[in-house]
């Protein structure tokens, strides 16, 4: 089998997150959104809510491998400013009584057969100021 890219991993992340989310009673409004110059992995509706959601993915070679490793710690202060800079884009365009939010997913899969073996999701896990709550 020809090894996944990054990319691949990535995207397989964010459709395992939008499951993930679906489940928990989030309402998904847009997927991989392009605003501006930036792009949001996922937009959804959470109760009061509209969450725009990072969503980063790890893979490990067992599900027991020390998990120490956090995919949210990938979203650095650069990522974080540019995705709170698309949330003001996408509400400009998309004007909105719901409260915003800012959350992150993680997705953990295990390296081999590429199923999920943890999804962690973060509500309002950083500030519009690139902040980490």
């Amino acid at each position: 089998m020809k090894p996944l890219l990054k990319k691949d991993i990535g995207s397989l992340g964010e459709k395992l997150a939008a499951k993930h989310l679906r489940r928990q009673r989030c309402k998904i409004l847009a997927r991989n959104c392009q605003c501006g110059k930036n792009e949001l992995d996922l937009v959804v509706k959470d109760g009061d809510y509209i969450a725009f959601v990072e969503v980063k993915t790890l893979t490990f070679e067992h599900a027991k491998e020390n998990t120490d490793r956090r995919p949210s710690m990938a979203i650095d202060i650069g990522k974080r400013r540019r995705t709170a800079e698309a949330m003001r884009h996408y509400l400009r365009e998309h004007p909105t009584k719901l409260l915003p939010r800012l959350d992150a997913v993680e997705v953990y899969l295990d390296r081999e057969t590429l199923k999920p073996f943890k999804i962690h999701h973060i509500p309002d896990a950083f500030g519009t100021d690139g902040s980490i709550h």
